[in-house]
């Protein structure tokens, strides 16, 4: 099981010992769970490896879209696919159901739905099944909507290339505090539905100030799909990270 939830198994970032969490973890000191950890990761990373790969031979740009649910993912990517000119799909990740999917698909976006049972996260074997659905030759980005959690998606490589990670102003400006693995991993963050920021009591420096702990490189988006001109910020980094 992951130590986060025990759903699956956390994933190392490069350069991090697979045993890194062992020591915060007593339940996972035995040293079959420590053996089984390993072999598991492994396959996982593997697999990241082989996605990574996959994109880079088709010149295809992938993002991890990691938030908790309802921070409005699935509108964002809605909305960049009348705005940004660059051709994606999206690979979508949740428990149960077709909805977001059909939404991008009604929306003009090529999509692929993974339903991912009661796995509160997608690992990269998840998303090399999406891909076999995708033809990748034309596409500029590939999004990954990751599964809406604050928790385990943090650390398991899918084989994308950044990772995006929104917080809605609904949420409240602790969740960064709250949840530092999650922003820490963060290439760019993503604060919407800004146009609610007059009736909510949320403070975008605070974010901010956050943030910057953790992720000092990380940039911040602060945008609402309501006022598209706020996406402009977003696009253009987009457009250049096409470059990088």
């Amino acid at each position: 099981m992951c130590t986060d939830c025990g759903c699956s198994l956390e994933a190392t970032k490069p350069g991090q010992k697979e045993d890194a969490n062992v020591h915060a973890n007593p339940q996972l000191n035995d040293e079959q769970t420590v053996k089984m950890i390993h072999k598991i990761l492994h396959k996982n990373d593997h697999q990241a490896e082989h996605n990574r790969e996959h994109f880079e031979r088709n010149q295809v740009k992938a993002y991890n879209l990691m938030s908790s649910p309802g921070s409005g993912k699935t509108t964002l990517l809605e909305s960049l696919g009348q705005h940004l000119d660059l051709k994606f799909a999206v690979v979508e990740g949740d428990l149960e159901t077709n909805r977001d999917a059909d939404r991008l698909i009604a929306a003009g976006v090529e999509a692929i739905q993974i339903q991912t049972g009661s796995a509160c996260h997608l690992d990269a074997f998840m998303v090399h099944d999406g891909l076999h659905h995708i033809d990748l030759a034309p596409l500029d980005i590939c999004f990954v909507e990751n599964v809406g959690n604050l928790v385990c998606p943090a650390t398991y490589d899918l084989g994308t290339h950044r990772n995006l990670v929104l917080l809605s102003v609904p949420e409240g400006d602790d969740k960064v505090e709250k949840y530092p693995v999650m922003f820490r991993q963060a290439d760019a963050v993503l604060v919407t539905k800004t146009d609610l920021m007059p009736y909510f009591d949320f403070s975008l420096e605070e974010v901010e100030k956050h943030v910057r702990k953790l992720n000092p490189d990380a940039p911040i988006f602060a945008i609402s799909v309501k006022q598209p001109d706020t996406l402009q910020p977003l696009i253009e980094w987009l457009q250049q990270e096409q470059k990088a």
